[in-house]
């Protein structure tokens, strides 16, 4: 495949809107079609985005022969249909994160994707920028020794809406499946998906879902990931990173980091990673390079890994109810 991979986006929210922004700056790929659930916003999102391909249902789209990858971007609890629908027609996919709002969804979509021999890829695009690839690449070489501990936090502070997406529990509500997704994956990228232990507490809002909570994981070497999120209150939103040798903090906001502070022999020193485009690019351009090389997952997201991560989540959340 040498012509640019050409997308779809299913669904037209804010998310949608992100990465149609990123894939501008995306080497080797072209935006061509949107698909919605009405001929207005898909025409609304077309204009603004200059789409040629324009779909008042989501059938439509992944009919679309000019398709090649399809972005989905709809809420938590629509992206096992929507990205059974994409496979199904042979459309590679790349599926916002958190993947699906449970392991067994989880497992049906991978089943899907293996049993069709489709690329699929959750998009935690964070794993893709180039402060995390220099991150990766310096923990490889030692440059803290072995890696003790893990601290991550993501939470921001908004208003209760309790028809919003954050705080309606049928639209898979609360802080763990929103921000959370990002300490767990990211701590799950350094010392894996095989805690021994896991505990977690949270505190649950008037619509039943998790405001904010804390989870500890603990590794078989004794290896901690101390990792919290919130939808109700603002924290640091950084990434700190301790090894036997010294540690590195993924400056805030880790989830599209520029900057990395590496401390070690008593000395700190600063690495600038800025962005190009919005971040979002990066992950399309993975997908790019794994469909040009025929391959059906990312080895920098497994697929295994996916859902791995799903069964923590869904061990995490399960003293609290959810």
């Amino acid at each position: 495949m040498t012509d640019p991979i050409r997308w779809g986006i299913l669904g037209t929210g804010n998310i949608a809107k992100q990465f149609a922004r990123g894939l501008t700056s995306a080497d080797d790929a072209k935006l061509v079609a949107v698909g919605s659930r009405a001929t207005d916003t898909a025409d609304k999102f077309g204009d603004e985005f200059d789409v040629s391909h324009r779909h008042a249902s989501y059938e439509a789209l992944v009919a679309d022969d000019e398709v090649d990858a399809i972005y989905v971007s709809t809420p938590h609890p629509f992206h096992k249909d929507n990205s059974i629908l994409c496979l199904q027609h042979g459309k590679a996919v790349l599926c916002e994160k958190p993947f699906t709002v449970n392991a067994t969804e989880a497992a049906a979509v991978i089943e899907v994707a293996r049993a069709q021999g489709v690329f699929l890829m959750e998009a935690m695009w964070t794993r893709y920028l180039p402060a995390v690839v220099r991150l990766r690449e310096l923990l490889a070489d030692g440059a803290i020794g072995e890696v003790r501990m893990i601290q991550a936090d993501f939470g921001f502070r908004t208003g209760v809406n309790p028809n919003g997406r954050l705080f309606d529990l049928a639209l898979g509500g609360g802080a763990l499946l929103d921000v959370g997704i990002y300490s767990l994956s990211f701590a799950a990228m350094i010392l894996g998906c095989d805690p021994v232990q896991v505990a977690s507490t949270a505190d649950m809002g008037e619509t039943g879902v998790d405001e904010q909570s804390a989870f500890l994981l603990r590794y078989g070497g004794g290896e901690l990931a101390v990792l919290s999120c919130a939808v109700r209150t603002s924290t640091a939103v950084e990434v700190r990173i301790f090894g036997t040798d010294g540690s590195i903090t993924v400056e805030s906001p880790f989830f599209k980091a520029e900057s990395l502070t590496i401390k070690r022999g008593g000395k700190e020193s600063r690495e600038e990673l800025p962005l190009v485009g919005n971040g979002y690019n990066y992950e399309a351009m993975e997908v790019g390079t794994c469909l040009r090389e025929g391959r059906t997952e990312s080895a920098i997201m497994p697929l295994d890994e996916t859902l791995a991560l799903m069964k923590l989540l869904d061990q995490i959340r399960a003293p609290w109810g959810l």
